[in-house]
């Protein structure tokens, strides 16, 4: 059993996002799902992230990162597009992180928007959709393939398509094939870290 601290995409806490811990928790494993946002749910990418930009991206990704100092060491950390971005820094800079699932999204190891480098021993694996226009068009595929070059336990799945919040089944962007594969990797995961 894992422990898993899971962040949600720029649209909220949707039920998609609450229905993708609920898989894991079923299988097992302990999944802490906090709502950055209140309670707000957005209907589009851009609105959510207009609320995010009038909060502020750095206070909202450190409002993620303080959600772990009320939650044990050795956890999985998972993030969904916007959510990598407290999911990815806490897996490299909180100490007994068990492993980082980074879904849509990814942040370089190296360079001006880099947390630092990927700490030893910890498994991360990154999933999108290869033809994603966020995910490949906005570099996120780039800082994957990094991590997976430098990192011994790293992994990255592309899946085909063009979608970004593949996974999140209250969406009219939700794949279910491509989300079956996701989670029984997803799992796999878990079970091993």
């Amino acid at each position: 059993m894992a422990e898993v601290l899971m962040f949600h995409h720029a649209q909220g806490l949707t039920p998609g996002v609450r229905a993708f811990a609920g898989d894991l928790r079923s299988a097992g494993h302990i999944v802490h799902t906090p709502d950055l946002f209140d309670g707000r749910t957005f209907q589009t990418i851009d609105e959510g992230l207009a609320y995010i930009g009038e909060v502020g991206f750095d206070a909202m990704q450190e409002r993620g990162v303080h959600i772990g100092d009320d939650l044990p060491a050795g956890l999985v950390y998972a993030g969904f597009s916007f959510g990598v971005l407290p999911a990815q820094k806490l897996a490299q800079t909180r100490p007994g992180a068990r492993g980082a699932l980074l879904f849509n999204a990814c942040l370089p190891i190296s360079g001006a928007w880099a947390i630092g480098p990927w700490p030893a021993g910890v498994p991360v694996q990154v999933h999108g959709m290869d033809n994603d226009p966020i995910f490949v068009g906005e570099g996120d595929i780039d800082a994957a393939r990094e991590i997976v070059e430098n990192v011994a336990d790293a992994e990255l799945f592309l899946y085909p398509g063009d979608q970004h919040y593949f996974a999140d089944s209250s969406l009219p962007s939700y794949d279910a094939d491509a989300t079956a594969l996701l989670t029984s990797r997803v799992l796999a995961f878990l079970d091993r870290v």
